[in-house]
């Protein structure tokens, strides 16, 4: 989310994740998945009103969407587009912003404003656990082996959900906290040993590289690219893809295996981009919702996902 804009932002794990989520497929399975997947959607419309920030994809085709409104979880079918409410939220002030799913069946959801994180089973929809962070903005998520992190966009903290506890990890090194949202979408870096986490306001916005057990953030070189609009972010292999929801772009970089250092080498723009603020992968396709956070929500607002081809 851009700094100056006091509406919603952020977001994925995609390196080892590819085990852990199944939301990409394996580079020799690609191109015949992006062969069938030509006669699929390349855009479908989501609930009017559902005010979509997350998205994530799990092993079969079918993609997550959480709700600003209230919480709720929509999952659509990338092949025909359609799609249901699975799992319904607490309601307002009970968002749904970035959200996961993991091999087993578990959804795993940053509750934003409400300082909460959530699990959800997929196969039922229920609501398995909610945990209290006693954070402000709980805003996106990521998975490792063995833990679930989450960032806060208006504290210097993540928050690591790990065997039904969650603590905290204070940001420290290069890290900076603006006055308003900083911290927003996360992943991890190619070589597993470190996150990567979007901070909005330190340098005119770009990637903090942040060890995991320490919490020291160090910045990421990317050149002369800024992200003062990053939200969502995707590795897939060593390519990382950045939305920047108000400028309607997703920026690609080529990073390191460390992650310490991203060349630019593409910009993806589609004139059906209406403020996309996470993406996800299926085959040759990157997905996204839009958010249109550039107009006031009413029930009657229509929302839709698109995908574009990934680099």
């Amino acid at each position: 989310m851009a700094p100056a804009d006091h509406s919603f932002a952020r977001r994925r794990l995609l390196t080892t994740a590819a085990a852990l989520s199944g939301a990409a497929l394996l580079p020799g399975t690609a191109h015949a998945a992006g062969t069938r997947q030509s006669s699929w959607p390349a855009q479908f419309p989501l609930p009017d009103g559902f005010q979509p920030e997350g998205i994530t994809i799990g092993a079969q085709p079918f993609a997550y969407f959480g709700s600003l409104a209230n919480g709720d979880i929509y999952r659509a079918s990338l092949a025909t587009g359609r799609g249901s409410v699975i799992s319904k939220g607490l309601g307002p002030g009970h968002p749904t912003v970035g959200l996961k799913t993991d091999r087993h069946g578990t959804l795993f959801l940053a509750g934003g404003v409400s300082g909460e994180i959530r699990t959800v089973d997929v196969r039922t929809g229920e609501i398995k656990k909610v945990y209290a962070t006693g954070g402000t903005f709980v805003n996106d998520v990521i998975l490792t082996p063995g833990a679930a992190w989450f960032t806060d966009s208006f504290k210097p903290q993540l928050y690591r959900l790990v065997r039904g506890a969650v603590d905290t990890l204070p940001l420290t090194g290069d890290w900076q906290q603006g006055p308003d949202f900083t911290a927003n979408g996360i992943e991890r870096t190619p070589d597993g040993s470190a996150l990567l986490v979007v901070n909005a306001f330190a340098n005119g916005g770009g990637l903090m590289r942040v060890d995991p057990r320490t919490g020291v953030a160090r910045v990421v070189d990317l050149g002369a690219a800024k992200l003062p609009n990053g939200d969502g972010l995707l590795l897939l292999g060593r390519i990382l893809y950045a939305v920047q929801q108000q400028q309607n772009a997703i920026d690609v970089f080529r990073l390191n295996d460390a992650g310490t250092k991203g060349t630019a080498i593409a910009r993806i723009t589609d004139p059906r981009f209406r403020i996309p603020t996470t993406v996800a992968a299926w085959g040759e396709r990157l997905y996204l919702p839009n958010a249109r956070f550039d107009v006031e929500p009413t029930p009657d607002t229509e929302y839709d996902a698109v995908a574009v081809k990934r680099v």
